[in-house]
């Protein structure tokens, strides 16, 4: 089987199978992309961008998913640090829940935000008695981002913390070391490549979901309307040069966020 498989014809095979594969479904559909969105011209794309509907959706969106990320880079490394480092009760199905927003379609937890959070639930008119609203406003956009979101600082900093030689941890603490300074300078600088990778996802998958905000969001232009159901919108109005316009702004953010986590890794095998 193995000389089978290391035959030239095979091989031949399977690397033109995988490549037909990588350009039918990723290069085309982008090249498709980037091709309608000056389709008729600069000047179009040009007046498509400066359109202050769609500039102010792709501000709204960077800023919501920069804050989205903080919170969960900030809440994965904590979690993530407990399901390492502590053994308690439920502790395995902890973990599996973790990858809950990977299993689920993304409207399936904009519905749970809508009807955890909304006007008609106890939370939600709970928030309106003390006059702040979430379900329709910028927060409930946040939370749906990090809903999304939420496995990828964890899953990135797990492997770290379990390779993270305790020889190195105890060494620190029999010089006499505080803990604050053990964590500082022993640990921190090891699980920051998780922080910095599973951040950068996360920012980049932000920026592109669509299934949970749309039915939170309220798609107020200017307010609540982001990116993604902006794209949605103008696909809707029949204004495909609009949609691709704005998409290729979303595009190369991903591109130069993957590019940046390839270079990251790279210095990291290499140190």
């Amino acid at each position: 089987m193995n000389s089978l498989i290391r035959h030239k014809g095979w091989t031949w095979g399977f690397r033109t199978t995988i490549l037909l594969y990588f350009v039918v479904l990723i290069v085309l559909p982008i090249l498709g992309v980037y091709y309608n969105s000056f389709s008729l011209g600069l000047g179009s794309f040009v007046e498509s961008i400066m359109d202050p509907i769609a500039w102010k959706s792709v501000l709204l969106t960077l800023k919501l998913a920069v804050i989205s990320t903080l919170i969960n880079v900030l809440l994965g490394t904590m979690i993530a640090w407990v399901l390492i480092r502590y053994k308690f009760p439920g502790k395995a199905l902890l973990n599996s829940l973790v990858d809950l927003p990977f299993a689920l379609p993304t409207a399936v937890g904009g519905l749970m935000i809508l009807l955890l959070l909304g006007p008609g639930s106890l939370i939600g008119g709970l928030a309106e008695s003390l006059g702040f609203e979430i379900v329709f406003h910028q927060p409930a956009i946040v939370i749906a981002m990090v809903f999304v979101t939420f496995p990828f600082v964890i899953r990135a900093v797990q492997p770290l913390l379990e390779e993270l030689d305790a020889s190195e941890e105890e060494a620190a603490y029999t010089m006499g070391a505080k803990p604050s300074r053990v964590f500082l300078q022993v640990i921190l600088p090891s699980m920051s490549p998780g922080m910095i990778g599973g951040g950068m996802l996360a920012f980049s998958r932000a920026l592109a979901e669509f299934g949970a905000v749309v039915l939170v969001a309220g798609n107020i232009p200017g307010r609540t309307l982001v990116s993604s159901v902006f794209i949605f919108g103008e696909v809707e109005s029949d204004n495909p040069v609009g949609a691709a316009a704005v998409s290729i702004i979303l595009l190369t953010l991903s591109f130069l966020i993957l590019w940046l986590i390839s270079l990251l890794q790279m210095r990291g095998r290499r140190s």
